[in-house]
């Protein structure tokens, strides 16, 4: 089959609060970038998430943050919508602006498997597959082998481990693939921090020094 032009080829998205950015984020994007194809991923800062606690880090810090890591990698990129938006992280609402930017390009929503096994309790959560692909990071002991039944009864029969059905179609498919496991953890690295322990090689030297710079996460 031949390839696909680089702006035609799916584009991964990498969405989440990146309180902070640190080397597990960055291993996850480069492994699904090789294991499933993709031209390019795209990091995308949380502004305010409808899921969790409001990030502890305002999200200017964050963004700039995941902007100086990703720095050194052509393939990847960074959007600053969500951090923009006065409104709540809704990934449905950011898949339909990216959707409307690329037009038929595969969109890949990259989740790790705790994610998307949770992905029934999300706004509006059975129309992301409309609007893209979903990529499965399984690590040992967090594969989503055994779906709750709504997330079956949508997705089961769509679920594989084939990267090349996500070049088939701009959106619809779940496609699973191994990451290496790297116990590295943003709530650890924000108590160390804030116990003045260096989290230097958990983090990017970038991100470890803009870290320092604004005395971030040095209290509760």
């Amino acid at each position: 089959m031949p390839r696909p032009p680089a702006e035609a080829a799916p584009l991964g998205l990498f969405g989440g609060t990146f309180d902070p950015i640190h080397n597990g984020h960055l291993r996850l994007a480069e492994e699904a970038r090789e294991a499933l194809a993709l031209s390019e991923v795209c990091f995308i800062p949380a502004g305010t998430p409808p899921h969790r606690d409001t990030p502890q880090t305002p999200a200017d810090h964050r963004l700039e943050m995941a902007r100086r890591a990703i720095a050194g990698n052509p393939a990847f990129s960074c959007d600053d919508a969500e951090v923009r938006s006065e409104g709540r992280s809704y990934t449905v609402l950011t898949l339909e602006r990216l959707r409307a930017q690329h037009g038929k390009r595969p969109l890949v929503l990259l989740l790790g498997a705790d994610a998307f096994l949770g992905l029934a309790g999300w706004h509006r959560w059975e129309e992301i597959t409309r609007l893209a692909h979903i990529a499965v990071a399984d690590r040992p002991g967090h594969r989503a082998d055994a779906l709750p039944p709504a997330l079956h009864a949508a997705l089961g029969e769509h679920i594989s481990q084939d990267p090349e059905r996500l070049r088939t179609s701009p959106a619809g498919e779940v496609v699973r693939f191994d990451m290496t496991p790297l116990a590295i953890s943003a709530t650890e690295i924000r108590a160390m921090l804030r116990n003045r322990r260096s989290p230097r090689y958990l983090l990017p030297d970038s991100v470890v020094d803009y870290i320092a710079a604004h005395s971030l996460y040095s209290s509760p």
